[in-house]
């Protein structure tokens, strides 16, 4: 399997460096190096997003950054971000739920101005999940409502089958369960071309140098591409994603989440039982839509409430907010009732 995976990720470091040079020759003034950041954008400081706290985690003693809104308000909704973003990307959930939660966006460990140690084991599914629980207890509840997208879904998919106590409800956006996604991509060849890129950050280094050049350049078309990337991202919001990764170090943390990916690998099929709301975009570039159907087989009947929405790409927390959020009070109605 290892000979697989690095013969893919040496394709992947071809494709990807073809890429990564053709942006500095477009754009030679940019270098070869990303441009280090000193002060952080505005946004990162609007005071109506919420506090910005710190925890010092009780398992691993890291500090973990996060904003909170809304204390005292309700339960407490728990946002877990992916990669390439932070905190941040959940900005109009807190301006949306904190009348009636409390509303806590992390920074992941690896992420923003969280603690970002930069050993390869220090980012294993089994830590990731400890983190988690952590900050749940830490801020003083025995449970939660975890909303996560990406990265952050797979490890709350991960999370609400070894912690399920702490999980009251789940709303799942844009990501499958590993388990889900190791056998559906054995079955759809095409899903291995979609998360190519994911072979490209086993390797050590070289994915930090090709993600760094031409000023983050790959990043920024991540982010901003007219068909795959976020819709209407302002140059300032731009810059709250690029700002943290422009650090020293900024990128290894976040890139050793996947490094770690192989690890577990053949997965065991899970059931899943936490009552879920799971939105996936119908032109989502990077998980294929028969992955939805995939999920629903593992799940306990009449826990998981599934919607495919057209026209909808991956980053539905920050293109398609106000649909994402009448999907999300019909789900959690009769919790507020």
């Amino acid at each position: 399997m290892w000979s697989l995976v690095f013969a893919a990720a040496l394709v992947a470091a071809a494709v990807y460096g073809c890429i990564a040079f053709t942006h500095v020759l477009c754009r030679p003034r940019r270098g070869c190096c990303g441009r280090p950041r000193s002060t952080p954008p505005a946004c990162l400081s609007d005071p109506t997003l919420g506090e910005h706290c710190f925890l010092t985690l009780k398992s691993s003693g890291l500090r973990l950054h996060y904003v909170s809104a809304g204390h005292g308000n309700g339960p407490l909704m728990l946002f877990l971000h992916g990669f390439p973003e932070n905190w941040f990307s959940w900005r109009y959930q807190l301006w949306e739920f904190q009348s009636r939660f409390h509303v806590v966006a992390v920074d992941l460990r690896g992420y923003g101005s969280s603690d970002a140690p930069q050993d390869v084991d220090c980012y294993t599914m089994d830590l990731l999940m400890t983190d988690i629980q952590d900050v749940i207890l830490g801020l003083g509840y025995s449970k939660c409502i975890l909303v996560a997208h990406d990265w952050g879904a797979l490890l709350a998919w991960n999370f609400s089958i070894y912690y399920p106590s702490l999980v009251e409800r789940m709303v799942i956006v844009s990501a499958a369960p590993m388990s889900v996604y190791q056998d559906y991509s054995i079955r759809h060849i095409g899903q291995f071309f979609r998360s190519n890129y994911v072979f490209l950050f086993q390797l050590p280094w070289l994915p930090e140098k090709l993600l760094s050049m031409s000023d983050f350049q790959i990043l920024k078309t991540t982010l901003t591409h007219r068909k795959r990337g976020i819709p209407h991202l302002t140059p300032n919001e731009l810059e709250a994603f690029l700002y943290d990764f422009s650090q020293p170090g900024g990128l290894t943390g976040p890139l050793n989440y996947y490094r770690n990916l192989f690890r577990n690998f053949p997965l065991e099929p899970q059931e899943l039982a936490t009552p879920t709301l799971l939105l996936w975009g119908a032109k989502d570039t990077y998980f294929d839509q028969g992955l939805v159907g995939a999920i629903s087989s593992r799940f306990v009947p009449g826990r998981l409430e599934a919607h495919i929405l057209p026209g909808m790409g991956h980053w539905i927390p920050q293109s398609n907010p106000r649909e994402m959020h009448e999907y999300m009070w019909a789900f959690l109605r009769d919790l507020l009732d």
